[in-house]
């Protein structure tokens, strides 16, 4: 039965607790030591280590804060028979302290803080570390979704002080130990909705009581390193999980919802965005093109596709491939989601005012051989990019649109001429992520109605420029144990480009359609998205329906 959040009770402790933060005030005033009220510090972890828990507790007071050799020192009253001692054996230790006067709610609020240390190693904030055994045991445990729900369940259900801390390593835990992108809590009325985005699909993990997900809510504030007792506006922040070694970094963001906050954490781990560029599932023949035009010493070569479609993924490829002793790269990305060895790469500060713009800016006096900047928003960047194009750099980058065809209309919208883009631009590549058929469980079947006249009309399309026929039979989802039975395991990209050649230039002078551009290029053999994913389909990659989810069957949806 779900645990209503009773309103009487709330009410009463909020009453108790504007009370005690009057007096704490009071107090302050009357001893001349500034107030802190510690429902709205972010308590360091690193400044509560040094004094036990067992100690703080027994002296009611907390070391809250910590400026190189300067502490701040929580009090109840200046009145404490144990506040000299502690004092004195701080100074002892070459640190300077500042008293601050809290609350008795205020106090026991930061306690709680010290259940965060029994589980994390000793790290500068906004990491937190998981211990190979505690890694080893999840990876031992968790095979499935359905394991991390019991897992989950189990460790919510207990009555141990430190059960919300291993509800939230298990969460991110079993995250990385199945390779999901995204973790998705949704608070409504009664309950609390843990998913997944797994392949690119959200799936549904866990529920969590109200009461429950206040402190998980509470722990993944202090860990992403944003305000606990802001609860009306929207907040990002990020933190590391160290595991085995490997930085994984998570970019979490928090939204004000009708119930509690949303919460959204996005899994940047490394290992699943490095693909070798033969790997990433280029056609051969635009796996040649694309080699040749890297190969070239300046141009632009753009990617396109909306967010999760895979781009960083395929720029970090050909930046690997790239990569040697001789040439110079810089990077200007937000965030920096694999770190490269041998590359110099940058980060966007939109706070400090280093943007885009200003890191392309600032890149092209590096003396570069090679740039990439993450993605082109604005006019002044598209400028300087085509510019650095055109001056000797090969630049790389992406772009928000639906194909490779839409790239064009979009530069000239940010306000590129036309007559230099075909000058600039090598290749623009456009694509999308399609969910891999499981090898253990996908099932072959014999296409019909819908699904066979769409491969009745694109085949011979496609055979224009490479051989293949109708199959007997191609193979579709079923699902099992090996794959979460989702039917489905991994990610496969599906490409389309276009060539800057002689009819593509020809048409961007008279600022043409998407649909003119797309003529233009089709005698440069380059199968489209849709035409990519029926290869695909037809070698039992990926399904049908996959591909009618993500493109779809009609003309003009990819």
């Amino acid at each position: 039965m779900p645990n209503f959040p009773d309103q009487k009770t709330d009410q009463f402790d909020s009453f108790k607790h504007q009370e005690a933060e009057q007096l704490a005030q009071i107090l302050a005033d009357r001893y001349g030591i500034p107030y802190i009220d510690l429902h709205t510090v972010l308590v360091d972890q690193n400044a509560l280590r040094l004094l036990s828990e067992e100690e703080a507790r027994k002296s009611q007071l907390v070391i809250f804060g910590m400026e190189k050799h300067l502490l701040r020192l929580a009090i109840l009253t200046p009145n404490n028979p144990n506040l000299t001692a502690v004092i004195e054996n701080l100074k002892q230790q070459g640190y300077t302290v500042e008293l601050h006067i809290a609350s008795q709610y205020g106090i026991e609020h930061a306690f709680l803080t010290y259940q965060e240390l029994s589980h994390s190693k000793a790290e500068v904030r906004g990491v937190i570390s998981i211990s190979d055994a505690t890694m080893e045991k999840y990876i031992g445990l968790i095979k499935s979704i359905p394991d991390i729900k019991k897992l989950v369940e189990e460790a919510a259900a207990t009555n141990d002080t430190h059960a919300i801390s291993l509800v939230v390593e298990i969460i991110l835990g079993g995250a990385v130990s199945t390779n999901v992108s995204d973790i998705h809590l949704e608070p409504e009325h009664d309950v609390v909705h843990l998913r997944y985005r797994l392949d690119g699909v959200l799936q549904d993990v866990a529920n969590l009581t109200n009461q429950d997900y206040k402190k998980v809510l509470a722990r993944i504030k202090l860990l992403a390193g944003v305000k606990l007792n802001v609860v009306h506006e929207a907040q990002d922040g990020r933190f590391t999980i160290k595991i085995q070694g490997l930085d994984v970094e998570v970019r979490t963001s928090i939204l004000p919802a009708a119930y509690q906050e949303s919460v959204v954490m996005r899994i940047l781990n490394p290992k699943s965005i490095s693909v070798p560029m033969e790997e990433l599932g280029m056609d051969p023949a635009l796996l040649k093109i694309m080699t040749e035009q890297i190969g070239r010493p300046n141009g632009l070569i753009l990617t396109t596709g909306p967010t999760g479609s895979g781009k960083t993924t395929t720029l970090y490829a050909v930046l690997k491939k790239l990569r040697n002793p001789q040439i110079k790269v810089i990077t200007i990305e937000d965030p920096i989601e694999y770190h490269l060895e041998g590359i110099s790469q940058t980060q966007v500060n939109h706070e400090e005012g280093y943007d885009f713009s200003n890191g392309l800016r600032a890149a092209v006096r590096q003396d570069p051989d090679i740039i990439m900047v993450g993605e082109i928003r604005d006019e002044e960047t598209a400028a300087i990019a085509i510019d650095s194009a055109l001056t000797g750099h090969l630049v790389f980058s992406s772009l928000h649109t639906n194909n490779a065809a839409g790239a064009i209309p979009r530069l000239i919208d940010l306000g590129v001429n036309p007559k230099i883009i075909s000058s600039a631009v090598n290749i623009v590549l456009a694509q999308r992520l399609v969910r891999r058929l499981c090898s253990h469980c996908k099932k072959a079947y014999v296409p019909e109605g819908r699904e066979l006249e769409f491969l009745q009309r694109e085949i011979p399309i496609i055979r224009e420029f490479r051989d293949i026929t109708i199959p007997p039979q191609i193979w579709r989802a079923v699902g099992c144990e090996q794959c979460t039975f989702t039917g489905y395991r991994g990610r496969i990209s599906i490409y389309e480009g276009i060539l800057m050649g002689n009819a593509v230039e020809e048409v961007i002078r008279g600022n043409p359609s998407e649909h003119e551009i797309k003529e233009a290029a089709r005698p440069q053999g380059i199968l489209d998205m849709r035409q990519d994913g029926i290869v695909k389909v037809i070698a039992g990659v990926t399904s049908l329906d996959e591909l009618d989810r993500v493109v779809g069957f009609e003309e003009g949806r990819s």
